[in-house]
């Protein structure tokens, strides 16, 4: 039974770990969906903005406050696109996490049916004794017995 034991520990171990795994898929999924999220609010507010520049239509703007708009607009699509590579980041991290999940899992499926392999060799072990026994019991009780005849 040792060797089952030690499987049992290994089952428990995997379990923790497929366990843990989970939590870091669970972790790394909430951080891509709020880099999604800022990323979508930096993408709405560039086109709010545009919108409402649109909206001046032919009205005359000196041309210092054009330059300081196409300035801002500028720096506000390079922070989209630096958000975009960050949502990137998170999309691999959350792939690899996924995998790690994946092979936590094949790890404990595999470790429970080797136990349970295992166990029912040993049920099997211990029943062929104790039908040994019983079969050396019967023939104990049937043999003529030769005291004094």
């Amino acid at each position: 039974m040792t060797g089952t034991n030690a499987l049992s520990v290994a089952v428990e171990l995997a379990t923790r770990q497929r366990d843990d795994a989970r939590r870091a898929l669970q972790h790394a999924l909430g951080a891509q969906r709020a880099a999604q999220d800022q990323l979508q609010v930096l993408q709405g507010y560039a086109q709010e903005t545009d919108a409402r520049w649109g909206m001046r239509g032919q009205a005359t703007v000196a041309p210092e406050v054009m330059f300081h708009h196409y300035h801002f607009m500028g720096k506000l699509q390079h922070a989209a696109g630096l958000q975009s590579s960050v949502v990137g980041d998170h999309e691999q991290r959350v792939a690899l996490a996924q995998r790690q999940l994946r092979d936590a899992e094949v790890r404990l499926a595999s470790l429970r049916k080797l136990l349970e392999k295992r166990q029912m060799e040993a049920r099997q072990a211990q029943a062929r004794r104790e039908q040994k026994m019983t079969d050396e019991r019967a023939a104990l009780q049937h043999r003529p017995s030769h005291h004094g005849h």
